[in-house]
């Protein structure tokens, strides 16, 4: 199943490593099959509030996600990028072809009765 890796990356300094991050993180990805799917977009923001930047990659599974992360390759450039932008970053699975939120729903129903019972 499909899994992504999601940075919300926040303001800081414009630095000659962020850079030289950007230009080799791709590289990194290839041998994970991870490919950007937002990357140097414009966000508009519709709930709360988002300063900073948004990246997305995609990758074919969690394992896939996790072993780019740990990779020689990316921890190699990481602090190029950490050391000049703060953010978060998560790796998360997606749902299957034709996920269904109702039986989330159902779940959470049943959990708030037993709570007031």
């Amino acid at each position: 199943m499909t899994a992504y890796a999601i940075a919300h990356l926040l303001s800081g300094e414009q630095h000659p490593e962020v850079a030289e991050y950007i230009e080799r993180v791709q590289g990194t990805m290839k041998p994970f099959g991870g490919r950007f799917l937002v990357h140097n977009a414009q966000h508009e923001t519709v709930e709360g509030v988002w300063n900073g930047d948004v990246v997305m990659i995609g990758f074919p599974d969690m394992e896939a996600a996790r072993a780019w992360y740990a990779s020689d390759a990316y921890r190699e450039i990481l602090p190029l990028r950490t050391d000049h932008l703060g953010g978060n970053v998560i790796l998360v699975p997606g749902v299957p072809e034709g996920y269904d939120a109702a039986p989330a729903a159902a779940k959470l129903r049943a959990a708030l009765a037993a709570e007031s019972s």
